[in-house]
């Protein structure tokens, strides 16, 4: 007997065989989408598993529970963020304009992968848990990876000593604005990932002081 007859109807999604690492991206496509709109508590598998266009069971066999799952979703959209920002940083040239890149490339992926972002800084934080540590994990690479910047600039002034000791905390005081714009930038998408950076290296790169004193830093004129 067909499968018509029997009056059961597959969806083609569900129906098509693909390989397993097409099928694990799709169900955590599907799980970010889910979780980043009713947060990890009130997102359910039923509708996950609706959207993926896969069974239940079969996300419990490729990917674990739902909470393994939201780990996945974390550890998947952290790695594809820092990603994105070491892309964008180009090493030959100076610290400032290596920064500026990169702080583009976080402001391009906010504004492109609003989801992702959304479960990374707001979902998982406020789940907290082993969650939280995941981008607290993340977060002290973003550092390291801003701290290198501060104190290889420093250190082509002559102030390597002074970058070194003040690196770190300089570093985690420009990631945590730089988050704080990326949510402010979600409501105003009018305002591009160049300004946005730029914004945020007046307020940070220069110093306050610098910037009462008309001291306004600017992409280079051979900037992209």
């Amino acid at each position: 007997m067909s499968e018509e007859s029997t009056g059961e109807q597959r969806s083609p999604e569900r129906a098509r065989r693909l390989p397993r690492a097409v099928r694990e991206r799709q169900i955590l496509d599907a799980a970010v989408q889910v979780f980043s709109r009713h947060g990890y508590h009130s997102a359910s598998m039923d509708e996950i598993s609706d959207v993926a266009g896969v069974s239940k069971p079969m996300i419990y066999t490729y990917l674990g529970s739902k909470e393994d799952l939201f780990g996945q979703c974390i550890r998947r959209e952290a790695t594809r963020l820092l990603e994105a920002i070491q892309d964008g940083i180009k090493p030959d040239l100076p610290p400032d304009m290596q920064l500026w890149h990169g702080l583009r490339s976080f402001y391009r992926f906010v504004a492109e992968y609003r989801e992702s972002w959304t479960v990374l800084h707001r979902q998982a934080l406020t789940v907290g848990g082993s969650f939280a540590t995941e981008i607290t994990d993340m977060r002290t690479r973003a550092i390291e990876l801003v701290a290198a910047l501060v104190v290889s600039a420093g250190t082509r002034k002559g102030l390597g000593e002074q970058a070194e000791f003040s690196g770190a905390g300089l570093s985690a005081a420009l990631v945590g604005a730089a988050e704080s714009l990326a949510d402010w930038a979600l409501d105003h998408p009018d305002v591009s990932d160049g300004v946005l950076a730029s914004w945020l290296m007046n307020l940070v790169w220069l110093g306050f002081n610098d910037l009462v004193e008309g001291e306004i830093w600017k992409p280079s004129t051979t900037a992209e």
